[in-house]
């Protein structure tokens, strides 16, 4: 059964878009105005803004207007269940890999016909995929 974790879905949801990483990446330099945001970007202010609350309604970053200026800065906490997430999945990888690394090396001298019986057990990893 798969962890159903709308938050996360809604993270990569907002960062499957180039436009909105690049706001990411400049947002983790410091805060920074919408028109700002939207300068190397070619589209009008309201798809900026558009965006911006794309990455708001995702938790990736907060804004807040002054006058007529709204500045938005990163949220770490919202970048870091992405993280967590993504490190998960590495580590679960990387075992498997070793474990096939440690079954290469221990079967590379016999003949074929014997390493059928000693392959190693993946099964119970789909689990920790989840």
């Amino acid at each position: 059964m798969l962890n159903y974790a709308p938050e996360l879905d809604r993270v990569f949801q907002a960062l499957a878009d180039p436009g909105r990483r690049l706001m990411v990446e400049r947002l983790s330099q410091g805060p920074a105005s919408v028109t700002e945001l939207g300068r190397p970007l070619d589209m009008s202010l309201a798809a900026v803004l558009q965006h911006v609350q794309v990455l708001e309604a995702s938790g990736l970053i907060r804004s807040s207007k002054l006058g007529r200026t709204r500045t938005c800065s990163i949220n770490p906490v919202a970048l870091r269940s992405a993280e967590d997430w993504i490190a998960g999945r590495r580590t679960m990888v990387e075992r498997r890999l070793n474990r096939l690394g440690e079954y290469l090396v221990k079967t590379a001298g016999e003949p074929e016909t014997d390493r059928g019986a000693e392959a190693p057990d993946t099964a119970g990893e789909t689990q920790e995929m989840q």
